[in-house]
């Protein structure tokens, strides 16, 4: 095989690369080298980047093709520089190093490569072998019948037409003339477009004259024979270039029916078999693209678009490339993928549709704009970027837009309208693909927020307890929504104020809060979905540059330096895009919750509309963990209204009192105790049990303590005081409830005694405890209150000894279950026995231990203990 070479020249450039890129891989396919593509244009890549940014001189490429390898050379001019990278052999670059690896990819992937220098520049070479392609199958297709076999004349004419680079034909074979009619002297000199019948695709001005421009093409068109007629052939188009450097491109055309001997196997399945009007697109290297993109897996859309962009970059050699996608409404663009561009900044980035005024104009419609400084508002995405020419065609299925294809230079005027031809045809080959692979991503989102917002409701309902609700939104939100956020709450008549921050840094949530503490909160106004929110980023960039102006003017103070390298994290934590969504719930709102990213990221449309139905529900809980919180702090003031203020001291008495009502959030239940002084050295007790449990039982517990320590104070005695609190029961009609109700007086007596005189109306009768641990019912049990209407009771005289208890219960204690078992008065009876020498606190003390001990679940019902002792008398050793 004989040598031969191809050079450019490119200038010190960022688009040179691209340009490069686009030499390298065009010339090794024009010479049959595939396998050595990829390889080359690696490389290729790397250096011309290096030499560009070390050297900044344009920068020469040279491919040279021998009989087994393929060398390129990438020179500058600047000999007297050094190497930008070192050997890999005298020092590894970093892993973590973004440049630094050319000299080190030419060891890994080239067979030979070095670097040479002259007086005027300096050279950087790889060489790659190429093996002559072995013999074997390439291709092939199943056995098949005969009577599917394609069709074809006895003879099979092949034209070859040679088309220069001018359009003009150069050469006609004789099975052309055979074929369409014409002599090669009458055809030779002419533009092959006078004779072909071109049929162009719907929506597109592509024509022969842009077909044969391409490296690669193959479909169907028509010939105008010599007799009028017009014959449909098969067409595979092939740009080469001559050993003396001139590019030309040969046809071979066969009659439409007999395409099989010319379509590739590769591209049948995929292209249009039907006849005239189907064809195959080609660009820049040789295959489709496609094709170069590759079929993306379902899970795989960011790949299929970050390809795309970059096939695009290079096709027309720019700078910069973005694709961007269409939301569900079609009224929004949102950057998806770029290159060339601050593509962390750019990254779900939202512009309109629709032409106008600081609006994306090009979306619907290819467009050429040679010079972004004279319409700075044409593409808002590229705004601060370096990039002058931009040309944008959309992505069109079944007529609907679904995204924009554009690509970018930093030189004005670079692009015309054949480019964006060329980059319409390669937006309607991707589109449906890129389409299918963006509802696939979609339907994943759409299931996966489903059970988020299904886990989240749980979550959110588990809890009526403000500060956790705070904590559970928070938690949802971050890192899986946000990088952080922060929760405003609304109290009724005051200023928001910052309830809750969470950062998915631990160590930068004292930071946000400090900074979110510094300025004034976002406005609370009842406007659904989220809005942008400048403040903190404003608020970060702004102690940042403070910061660094500190640091600057006090060099050596560590403090200070610590200081600016704090603020300049918090500026980089909150620097992103920030969103307010308003917690509304009940038609009112009632705070508002902040949603924020990093520096220079956005949100996605999705995640923001996930966000706002997040937060409705979040409104929600927390309302009702308000409200909750509200009506407890109301039920246990009143609550603990009906308690007794205090126990007074009887003089020879000890007395204990322990008191559990059942039920979360309540203080006072259907049990109720109380002990007062009636008059002088006469004393009052009482322990009751309303039916039922809750508010309404603590009513009836309300009327029965005011009314025993009225009555009692009258002077009334122990009977009239129960036959009236009964009357007065029943004139409660409805709300009126059974109570069983032990009352007595006490009255301490000299000699170390009490003297009591009880009445017990339905209660549990209380137990008394001897000094030798006898344990005996202390009262009879008479009829309940809240019954009858004529109720007769009579009072019961019981003295306690020195030494001597006396424990009364509610029935919550005897009726303690665990399954069938009750404790039971037998139960009550067995626990006293033990208590035998224990002050009264210590023997309250025992039997609740043993109530609870009972059973493992939670009391069901109110309890309350009242335990009278008194103390025995000591002899002269002071025993008793």
């Amino acid at each position: 095989m004989s040598t031969a070479r191809a050079a450019a020249t490119f200038e010190p450039v960022g688009r040179s690369v691209a340009a490069a890129r686009t030499f390298v891989r065009d010339t090794l396919q024009g010479w049959g080298y595939p396998e050595a593509t990829d390889d080359a244009v690696v490389l290729t890549s790397e250096l011309v980047t290096n030499a560009i940014i070390h050297a900044g001189t344009a920068v020469d490429v040279l491919c040279v093709r021998m009989a087994d390898a393929v060398r390129v050379e990438v020179a500058d001019r600047h000999a007297e520089r050094e190497l930008p990278l070192h050997s890999p052999a005298q020092q590894p670059t970093p892993l973590d190093r973004e440049g630094g690896r050319g000299l080190m990819l030419c060891a890994a992937l080239a067979s030979r490569w070095g670097v040479d220098y002259t007086a005027e520049h300096k050279c950087v070479w790889f060489q790659l072998n190429v093996a002559e392609p072995a013999a074997g199958t390439r291709a092939a297709g199943p056995e098949l019948p005969v009577d599917e076999l394609p069709l074809a004349d006895e003879r099979i004419r092949v034209a070859v037409v040679r088309i220069d680079r001018g359009g003009l034909v150069s050469e006609w074979n004789d099975d052309a003339r055979d074929l369409f009619g014409y002599e090669p002297e009458k055809v030779i000199g002419k533009p092959l477009g006078d004779l072909a019948a071109w049929p162009h695709t719907p929506g597109t001005g592509t024509g022969l004259v842009e077909a044969l421009q391409l490296s690669r093409w193959e479909g169907s068109y028509g010939i105008r024979c010599n007799d009028g007629r017009v014959t449909p052939v098969y067409a595979s188009h092939m740009r080469m270039r001559s050993t003396s450097g001139d590019p030309s491109t040969i046809c071979l055309m066969v009659r439409d029916r007999e395409r099989a001997v010319l379509q590739s196997p590769l591209r049948a399945s995929g292209g249009d078999t039907s006849g005239g009007e189907g064809r195959t697109g080609a660009f820049p290297g040789g295959d489709s693209f496609e094709a170069f993109i590759g079929t993306p897996s379902p899970d795989d859309l960011d790949g299929l678009l970050q390809r795309t962009v970059e096939r695009a970059r290079d096709m027309l050699a720019g700078d910069a490339a973005y694709l961007l996608l269409a939301t569900d409404d079609e009224t929004e663009l949102e950057v998806r993928a770029s290159t060339g561009l601050p593509s962390a900044r750019q990254r779900f980035a939202r512009v309109p549709v629709e032409t106008g005024t600081g609006r994306y104009g090009s979306a619907r419609l290819p467009a050429v704009h040679e010079d972004l400084m004279a319409d700075p508002d044409a593409v808002p995405l590229l705004a601060a970027t370096g990039m002058r020419s931009v040309v944008s065609v959309p992505l069109k299925v079944e007529g609907r837009l679904t995204g924009s294809l554009g690509v970018a230079a930093e030189m004005p005027g670079r692009y015309t309208n054949e480019e964006a031809l060329r980059l319409q045809f390669a937006a309607d080959r991707i589109a449906l693909a890129v389409e299918s692979a963006r509802l696939g991503e979609l339907e994943r989102l759409r299931r996966g927020s489903l059970s988020f917002l299904v886990e989240a409701s749980d979550l959110l309902a588990g809890t009526l307890d403000r500060d956790q609700t705070l904590a559970l939104m928070a938690q949802m939100i971050v890192p899986t929504l946000a990088s952080w956020c922060a929760v405003y709450t609304l109290p009724e008549q005051a200023e928001p104020e910052l309830s809750y921050v969470l950062h998915e840094d631990e160590d930068r949530i004292d930071d946000l809060r400090a900074l979110l503490s510094r300025i004034d909160p976002p406005d609370a106004v009842l406007v659904p979905g989220a809005r942008l929110w400048r403040g903190p980023g404003d608020a970060a960039h702004t102690l940042a540059m403070r910061s660094s102006f500190l640091s600057l003017s006090i060099v050596g103070n560590p403090t200070v330096a610590e200081d600016a390298e704090t603020s300049l994290a918090t500026a980089a934590t909150v620097g992103g895009e920030t969103v307010v969504l308003p917690l509304v719930a009940r038609n009112r709102v009632i705070g508002m919750l902040v949603l924020g990213k990093p520096a220079d990221e956005h949100f996605r449309q999705e995640i923001l509309e996930l966000a706002e139905d997040l937060s409705r529900r979040a409104a929600l809980a927390l309302d009702n963990a308000r409200l909750y919180s509200e009506r407890t702090t109301i039920s246990q003031s009143l609550q603990r209204s009906l308690l007794p203020p205090g126990l007074p001291d009887v003089p020879g008495v000890e007395v204990e009192v322990i008191y559990r009502p059942a039920g979360e959030g309540n203080e006072v239940g259907g049990d109720f105790y109380d002990l007062f002084e009636i008059r002088d050295g006469t004393y009052g007790f009482a322990i009751g049990d309303v039916c039922g449990t809750g508010p309404e039982a603590a009513a009836v517990t309300g009327l029965a303590r005011t009314a025993l320590r009225l009555l009692a104070r009258e002077g009334f005695g122990g009977p009239a005081v129960l036959e009236r609190l009964n009357a007065a029961i029943l004139d409660e009609g409805a709300r009126g409830r059974f109570l069983t109700l032990l009352y007595g007086e006490l009255w301490p007596q000299p000699d170390g005694s009490a003297v009591l005189k009880t009445v017990c109306a339905g209660h549990p009768p209380p137990l008394r405890l001897r000094p030798d641990g006898t344990v005996e019912q202390a009262t009879e049990s008479q009829p309940l209150l809240g019954v009858l209407d004529d109720l007769e009771l009579h009072s019961e005289e019981l003295v306690l000894d020195p030494g001597d208890v006396l424990l009364c219960v509610t029935d919550g204690v005897t009726e303690r279950r665990e399954g069938t078992r009750m404790l039971g008065d037998e139960g009550l009876v067995d626990v006293l026995t033990t208590c035998t020498g224990l002050t009264a606190g210590a023997v309250a003390a025992r039997v609740l231990r043993t109530v609870e001990r009972f059973a493992a679940e939670p009391a069901s019902d109110d309890m309350a203990i009242l335990t009278m002792r008194v103390p025995a008398q000591l002899n002269g050793n002071g025993a008793s």
